[in-house]
């Protein structure tokens, strides 16, 4: 007689709850309206439903991953860097702080200090892409556990554009910026300790990852919905976690496996 053990069994859970998911050919595809055997549950978010997702991630969030590539060896900027001469051509992700600045744009604002990779690579002809993920607030669903992989995340593709002195003044940036970042006080543009400027990542291509597959958006953005996000949508979007009213409620729950057994919930605007 074979016992089943603690591991066989683990592998044999997924296999009984997965009559409760869509068939395969739906995993990237919203299924036909008109067939009652697929719960709404499983409407894909649209991309335009996607692009708000992703304003409302730039407006509640900070903080992000700026990817660049090093140039060649031959040009580095400092002959005080000790480089190695092998990374020539090698991408790197840091960490930068960043603010929705510009909401009517949706092209993010970010205190350039010259002195940092991120930058110097830019300004030795390197592309440049901020990578930005939703924290939510998890108090409310403890203590059942969550999959990061569940959660948007998304890469914003694009050009550093210098801010003049008087648009920055008349656009409120430094005003803008010290509320997301208190600490940046320090680092304003003028300061003693770095050269630093403000900078707009003006937004040329966008790359989204809704969550998982068979219930989120994954794919690209045109950046025409990116830009076309009112602050209306914004505001009225709730994200994951965030909060349990408004049109992104009820998603959660399904995500979170709290939604009600008799209750299918249902993507709205």
């Amino acid at each position: 007689m074979r016992f089943l053990t603690a591991a066989s069994i683990s592998l044999l859970i997924p296999l009984s709850t997965s009559t409760s998911l869509p068939p395969p050919q739906y995993l990237f595809s919203n299924p036909p309206t008109t067939n009652d055997n697929i719960p709404s549950t499983y409407r894909i978010p649209t991309v335009h439903e996607s692009a708000i997702q992703a304003r409302r991630i730039l407006h509640l969030e900070s903080i992000g991953t700026l990817s660049t590539i090093f140039p060649s060896s031959s040009s580095n900027p400092s002959t005080l860097e000790t480089r190695p001469e092998d990374v020539g051509g090698a991408p790197i992700g840091l960490m930068d702080y960043f603010a929705d600045c510009e909401p009517g744009s949706g092209n993010p604002t970010i205190l350039a200090i010259s002195i940092a990779t991120s930058f110097k690579n830019v300004a030795s002809g390197s592309n440049i892409t901020l990578s930005l993920r939703w924290h939510p607030p998890f108090s409310h669903i403890r203590p059942r556990p969550v999959s990061p992989a569940s959660l948007p995340r998304f890469s914003l593709i694009g050009q550093l554009q210098e801010l003049s002195i008087e648009e920055a003044k008349a656009g409120g940036v430094a005003e803008c910026f010290v509320k997301y970042h208190p600490d940046a006080v320090a680092w304003l543009p003028g300061n003693k300790i770095h050269e630093s400027k403000w900078v707009r990542l003006v937004v040329e291509e966008l790359y989204w990852i809704g969550g998982f597959g068979d219930r989120a958006y994954i794919g690209w953005i045109p950046v025409d919905e990116w830009k076309g996000v009112t602050q209306e949508e914004v505001e009225k979007c709730r994200l994951p976690g965030e909060s349990r009213k408004g049109w992104m409620g009820e998603w959660w729950d399904m995500v979170a496996g709290t939604a009600s057994a008799d209750k299918h919930p249902v993507w709205e605007l």
